[in-house]
């Protein structure tokens, strides 16, 4: 573990010699749980990853986290450990792949009550290793709880999952109408859909409901689909991931990718403030 802590620290601190270090913050949520929300985050994860991106996956599905079971790789301590003073962050970490790693939630606790101030600024402190990543990918919970929101606030990008079905799109409506209150710009990405038409109607349908109902001002993009595939279903079970294979599933999840990219470059276009893992949770917790 110290030597997996070591090697992250030099690999931060070289990107932490740039100049304008920011990184980004996608936050990939839904309405309602089993619409493939854990699946596309790991996958997006690793195509970020497989073009050379740092890129830490954060599971803040609080009460069903799950990415150690996607990503096959085995948790033994949790971010509810760290904030329990028992352990360092670092000792936390898991890196999945090369540019990759897992940053574990905890299944069951809101692990974001603990609110002891010494503990919190240690974690603070330790947070700065992280400071060298591009990507933060975060797993969110589904629904609209608290915690949720101030993630979803706090992201450069948020990407709402859903399916082609009548419950999913509801909730995820739900979603979008709670989160238009504090974010203008909205993604959604469907997920197990039979061809792009599909996806295209379902889009419109919401756009046109969510333009005549959401007072607040809401531009809500659509950011792509992924069809319905036996590979991703098979990648599930073998636990693998399915962005490492020569599939149209692959195909869809880097052109998704691509385009997060290309959103996210336009915006430091705008924006040249410095972002960093340490201030993103300083934020979230002192919201707490």
């Amino acid at each position: 573990m110290d030597n997996q802590a070591n090697k992250l620290r030099n690999l931060m601190n070289k990107n932490e010699e740039k100049a304008g270090k920011r990184t980004h913050f996608i936050a990939i949520t839904s309405g309602k749980g089993g619409v493939g929300k854990s699946t596309i985050s790991a996958n997006l994860a690793n195509v970020l990853a497989g073009n050379n991106y740092k890129v830490g996956l954060f599971d803040a599905d609080i009460g069903l986290a799950n990415l150690d079971v996607i990503l096959n790789v085995r948790v033994q301590k949790n971010l509810l450990h760290v904030l329990r003073g028992e352990c360092s962050l670092e000792d936390i970490l898991i890196e999945v792949k090369p540019n990759l790693w897992l940053i574990p939630g905890e299944s069951g606790d809101e692990i974001l009550k603990y609110n002891d101030k010494n503990i919190y600024e240690r974690f603070l402190n330790q947070a700065s290793i992280l400071d060298g990543l591009d990507f933060l990918i975060i797993d969110t919970g589904a629904g609209i709880g608290g915690n949720i929101l101030n993630f979803l606030e706090m992201a450069d990008e948020v990407v709402v999952v859903t399916v082609p079905d009548p419950a999913a799109i509801t909730d995820a409506y739900a979603t979008i109408k709670t989160t238009s209150k504090t974010k203008e710009n909205l993604l959604m990405l469907f997920n197990v859909v039979k061809s792009e038409n599909e996806a295209l109607r379902v889009f419109e349908n919401i756009k046109k409901v969510a333009s005549a109902n959401i007072k607040n001002p809401l531009n809500l993009e659509l950011l792509g689909h992924l069809s319905a595939s036996k590979e991703v279903s098979a990648s599930i079970k073998k636990r693998t991931l399915f962005s490492d294979e020569n599939t149209n599933a692959s195909d869809e999840v880097k052109a998704l990718a691509s385009k997060l990219l290309y959103r996210l470059e336009q915006k430091v276009l705008d924006d040249v403030s410095n972002r960093s893992f340490s201030s993103f949770f300083r934020k979230i917790i002192e919201r707490f």
